[in-house]
């Protein structure tokens, strides 16, 4: 343990100070947490943490999530005290302000040495299941002299309020994630007031009921917070160390009310705390030898992360340049030209399957391809999603080289998870469930847009083609919702071709996460070419040019591709000309340039889009007088060719629709 001339308590207090300055410039934040949590995270911090500050990507180090989001200026603090270049005092100055590395919750995507985007509470613990699972893994594969290292978690009663944290501690006992330790600031106060309002859950059973270790401590106390964390660092199971703290503490007035929680203390109460702890009443002050004792904390792993280079440097030169590529979440060449292979043979043996099916022979391909770091799971559907290579063995705690992860009915956990796997790297994470229920693994969708994070979503069912379960599994809004989210990718292809031209996008996209919607029904191979360019890359292309001008195009998507192609034909022969336009991805049609997008929409005067879902979006490829073929309702029980019928989503309509329009 690394010892300093500094005592604890100044060097805690250097974060409360930080924290209360920086909320009270600001006049908005939180600084509860930071006041309550000090100990806890100097402690970490100062004796425990495998980290380097002039490294803070470096890939070895213990990863820390501050999943309590709100309390951000701790984690800010902290950055700041240990030394990380980006994080100087002038960025504390600007919390919360436009532009500043410092924003109300840490953003991973904005500040180096942020692990992952924590606020929306569970999301943070939940991630972090994912960053251990991906340890344990990698551990496994490379070898503990190159894989070594815990996850962290600071969690607030919120985080454990928020039903994602249930599925989450559930799979990490599970799993036997051992080196993942949570320190819970059990302040017993939310916005609301004391928890006691909402909440009598004995956390520490909870975790313990779910395969953990768990006790409860001063969490104020130095030396038991030590004693926890040492007992955590040896246990064969994850660790809750429940830290009864103050929130707010050394505030004379506030200090343990919800008073402090999320609103600047004021003046009169910021001096009265700062008297009461011993701290400068200079704003942003920190005493020198408190900062070169924390600078101290900050570069004592450096002598580790040599260590650790020098033991990469021993490895043979094709594994050290595996890890090394993985961890750049860089595809393998063989990728590219296996799916060109897989590609070639569809066309000579052309494959009328489901896209479900479709993708399970793509998903062959690729395992082959990269079978170590293609990570798939399925949220208790893997006969139905197909996303089970033949090869893959399931991962469990005694099987850590297991490449196929049986999440349980836990969508949000499972989303959650694929966030950590990705964001610790080494993996390309893809987890299924149906298309409907994207809705129950939304939170953690978003936050994958929103960081960027290159996790691919396998959603099948993906209309009221999935047939007799009915509404309850039939989506028809959820592609709009999906197309929404800023930075989301959705792909629904119509063909074998299109699927692994699909994938490859979607695993090749490592800025972003990729949504691959896949039917229940058969479908025909439509494609008769796969030129090396993808022509899903735009988002739409021509598949069926027009004998003569084109008085109509047909935009259609997945399944209801076979039926533009079959209106197109009837319209031929009545000799009206029209074209047929597949589009895998409407949005990715729409963030073409102009003129590209003008190209592939065309200039037909009647345009006509077809997709079993609702028209939300489509204005914008056929116009807000274009006509649309799909749904307008919830959908119906009853066998897939009937329903199509019963909602008039047919080839019939299509060319009615021409009809009307072309004189």
């Amino acid at each position: 343990m690394a010892h300093t001339q500094v005592d604890h308590t100044r060097m805690a207090n250097a974060i409360r100070g930080l924290s209360m300055d920086a909320v009270e410039k600001a006049k908005s934040g939180h600084p509860g947490l930071p006041m309550g949590a000090a100990d806890i995270a100097t402690v970490l911090f100062t004796q425990f943490l495998k980290f380097d500050a002039a490294a803070p990507a470096w890939p070895d180090r213990d990863r820390f999530v501050l999943s309590a989001g709100h309390g951000s200026m701790l984690l800010y603090s902290l950055l700041y005290l240990t030394g990380n270049s980006e994080m100087t005092l002038d960025q504390i100055k600007q919390f919360r302000q436009v532009d500043s590395l410092t924003p109300g919750h840490p953003e991973n995507f904005r500040t180096k040495g942020i692990e992952t985007t924590t606020g929306p509470l569970g999301q943070g613990i939940s991630t972090a299941v994912g960053m251990a699972l991906a340890e344990k893994m990698l551990a496994a594969e490379f070898g503990k002299k190159i894989v070594d290292h815990h996850t962290y978690v600071l969690a607030s009663d919120g985080d454990l309020m928020e039903g994602v944290s249930q599925e989450a501690i559930a799979m990490a006992g599970h799993w036997k994630l051992n080196k993942l330790i949570v320190l819970y600031d059990d302040n017993g106060i939310s916005i609301d007031g004391p928890t006691s309002l909402a909440d009598s859950v004995d956390q520490v059973k909870r975790f313990k009921s779910a395969g953990w270790a768990a006790e409860k401590i001063d969490g104020q106390d130095q030396a038991a917070i030590a004693a926890a964390i040492t007992r955590a660092k040896k246990s064969n199971k994850p660790t809750l160390i429940a830290c009864r703290t103050t929130i707010g503490f050394g505030a004379p007035h506030k200090a343990g009310t919800s008073k402090v929680h999320g609103e600047a203390l004021g003046a009169d109460e910021l001096k009265a705390a700062k008297e009461n702890l011993g701290i400068s009443l200079e704003p942003f002050a920190v005493a020198d030898d408190v900062l070169k004792a924390w600078r101290a904390a900050g570069s004592r792993g450096a002598a580790a992360r040599q260590e650790w280079e020098a033991r990469l440097g021993e490895l043979g030169s094709r594994k050290r340049a595996e890890f090394e590529r993985r961890l750049r979440h860089e595809r393998p060449a063989s990728l590219a030209k296996a799916l060109r292979a897989h590609k070639k043979e569809l066309l000579e043996k052309p494959l009328t399957a489901a896209t479900r099916k479709s993708s399970e022979a793509a998903i062959e391909v690729i395992a082959a391809a990269m079978p170590m770091e293609f990570l798939a799971g399925s949220a208790d559907l893997t006969g139905s999603n197909n996303n089970k290579a033949k090869s893959a063995t399931a991962f469990s705690a005694k099987t850590p080289k297991g490449r196929f992860i049986h999440y349980g009915i836990r969508e949000h956990g499972m989303a959650a998870a694929m966030n950590g796997i990705f964001l610790h790297g080494g993996f390309a994470p893809n987890g299924a469930t149906f298309l409907v229920f994207t809705d129950y693994a939304r939170p953690a969708m978003r936050l994958a847009a929103l960081m960027g994070a290159g996790v691919v979503y396998v959603m099948t069912h993906d209309s009221i083609g999935l047939g007799e379960d009915g509404p309850t599994h039939q989506p028809v809004e959820h592609l709009a919702a999906l197309r929404a989210i800023p930075n989301m990718r959705v792909f629904r292809p119509c063909d074998s071709i299109e699927v692994a031209e699909c994938w490859e996008l979607a695993l090749n996209r490592v800025d972003g996460p990729t949504v691959l919607a896949l039917t229940r029904q058969n479908l025909p191979q439509l494609r008769t070419t796969a030129p090396n360019d993808n022509p899903c890359a735009a988002g739409a292309y021509e598949l069926v040019a027009a004998q003569g001008e084109a008085k109509a195009t047909l935009f259609a998507s997945g399944s209801e591709v076979e039926i533009a192609v079959a209106a197109q034909k009837q319209l031929a022969e009545r000799g009206i000309a029209s074209r047929v336009v597949s589009v895998p991805s409407l949005e990715l049609l729409l963030a073409q340039p102009e003129a590209k997008r003008a190209a592939i929409i065309g200039n037909a005067p009647v345009k006509i889009a077809i997709e079993a879902a609702v028209r939300w979006g489509w204005d914008a490829v056929i116009g807000q007088d274009g006509d649309f073929i799909g749904m307008h309702s919830f959908g119906e029980s009853g066998p897939a060719k009937e329903l199509y019928k019963h909602f008039g989503i047919t080839a019939e309509a299509a060319v009615n629709a021409v009809l009307k329009r072309v004189s």
